[in-house]
């Protein structure tokens, strides 16, 4: 294991078990002395981490995937546009308003395809602000639709990556038509002629996920969620307590597993062990294999099964 495993923030349901030893792990691989007697404690004590850890990600809750999917050390847009994709060329603007930073776009290269990139951004620490926790203003979905039109007119299949808790709800973005701008994004995305595939790495909240995730393949990281409501929402509104969340995200059923089940997703991702933010290299590699297979498998798939798939796709969820 990458010494990076054992120093990723946990997570509540974590620490119990694991607070103590990681501290133990953190100052042993601190260490710059080294002997026998030290190598062997720390060995033993990552390997009794691992076991630990893989009794809990065992039996995980919905929430406690929730959790998870918006952990603060999970890869974001901006870390696999560099890790999967070269030469990405960032785009900017919607041309009505301005240059939304919740979600990012531009034309990259994966292996020997020529993709057009878009997906949402939440930022870390400082610059999270600028990103606006990754909740997309009308000029962010307007920008990811002056680029799916771009790809559309040179022939460009087009990835999407989806991390949102939803579109930005407040009195300027809906001054400046927040439902009619995600709205006109659905039925652009449905018409468009060349191949979309839409994957949520993290969050898929609502129409601020939809507006960028009408796919013809669309896939979901193991431990990323996608539903139509945040848990805290969804509690506010059934039982007026916010407080409800973990039974609020047992009833949504928010995870991949069941995403797969009821045809709303296509594929799932598989996560490295402990999930994306202990080994990022490692997830970016899988998540490339799968992004180069499936642009693969649409090579040779003309213009009106592209549109018609979608389509039929769409209709048949949950069916």
């Amino acid at each position: 294991m990458d010494n990076n495993f054992y120093r990723a923030s946990l997570l509540s349901f974590e620490e119990e078990a694991l607070k103590e030893l990681q501290k133990e792990i953190i100052s042993l691989l601190s260490d710059k002395i080294s002997d026998k007697k030290k190598e062997a404690d720390l060995v033993l004590k990552q390997k009794s981490f691992q076991a630990k850890l893989k009794k809990i990600y065992q039996n995980l809750s919905f929430w406690e995937k929730t959790l998870i999917a918006r952990h603060p050390d999970r890869p974001h847009f901006s870390d696999y546009s560099k890790t999967i994709f070269d030469d990405f060329i960032e785009l900017h603007g919607d041309r009505y308003f301005g240059d939304d930073r919740a979600i990012l776009g531009g034309l990259a290269k994966l292996g020997d395809h020529s993709v057009m990139l878009v997906g949402h951004e939440k930022g870390r620490e400082q610059d999270r602000i600028r990103h606006n926790f990754g909740m997309a203003n009308p000029e962010g979905y307007r920008k990811a639709l002056r680029l799916f039109h771009l790809a559309n007119k040179y022939r460009i299949p087009i990835i999407t990556l989806i991390d949102t808790p939803g579109a930005y709800p407040g009195i300027g973005a809906e001054e400046r038509g927040q439902s009619e701008a995600i709205a006109k994004n659905l039925q652009a995305m449905f018409a468009l002629e060349v191949p979309v595939i839409s994957v949520i790495i993290g969050e898929g909240g609502s129409g601020g996920a939809l507006g960028i995730a009408v796919g013809n393949h669309i896939a979901m990281l193991e431990y990323s969620i996608y539903s139509v409501i945040s848990p805290e929402s969804c509690a506010s509104i059934l039982w007026r307590d916010a407080g409800k969340k973990e039974e609020a995200a047992n009833a949504l059923k928010n995870d991949s597993t069941y995403a797969l089940k009821n045809r709303v997703i296509d594929e799932i991702i598989k996560e490295p062990f402990g999930g994306a933010q202990r080994d990022a290299l490692g997830m970016s590699n899988n998540f490339k294999k799968s992004l180069l297979k499936t642009l693969k498998s649409f090579e040779k798939i003309k213009t009106r099964e592209i549109i018609s798939a979608r389509e039929k796709k769409f209709a048949h969820m949950g069916v």
